[in-house]
């Protein structure tokens, strides 16, 4: 089976189906690095490549060019980020973005990444707000995708 083909197979059924509800996760650095290392092994066995022959990664992404996974989980949450920001009435999905807890204290320790927490390094607070201007936010999108592609280096 030639190369093109086996890489529509990958970006039309494994990409959205490895990544199905990516939208709402958290991004954390070990997240990342699972999806990576599974797109990696995808990658060496469409090329028939066995981690033996010690072929580098950036060799073997030119040779199938497949689109990083990282980086479209990325433009998937900030798509999605966009759309809950300009919902305009109060469905659930805004609510809980917006929710903090009664007391307004998280637990002690390390705290667990939230949702918003990539938006809002990015973007700030008032993300939400930029949001509501459909084109400003399309350009944004850049800065925060190239966030995760330093993030790998």
């Amino acid at each position: 089976m030639p190369i093109s083909l086996k890489r529509q197979v990958y970006d039309q059924c494994v990409l959205p189906t490895m990544t199905y509800g990516c939208q709402t996760w958290s991004l954390t650095k070990a997240t990342t690095q699972k999806l990576r290392v599974a797109q990696r092994a995808m990658e060496r066995k469409i090329l028939r490549i066995k981690l033996a022959d010690r072929v580098k990664c950036s060799e073997i992404r030119k040779r199938t060019q497949i689109q990083d996974i990282v980086d479209f989980v990325a433009k998937q949450k900030w798509k999605w980020a966009g759309h809950v920001a300009r919902l305009k009435d109060n469905r659930w999905t805004l609510r809980v973005t917006e929710w903090q807890p009664r007391n307004g204290k998280r637990s002690r320790g390390r705290q667990a990444r939230r949702w918003r927490d990539d938006i809002v390094k990015t973007k700030g607070n008032t993300w939400s707000r930029d949001a509501r201007d459909r084109d400003e936010w399309r350009r944004d999108a850049e800065g925060y995708i190239l966030q995760w592609m330093d993030r790998a280096s």
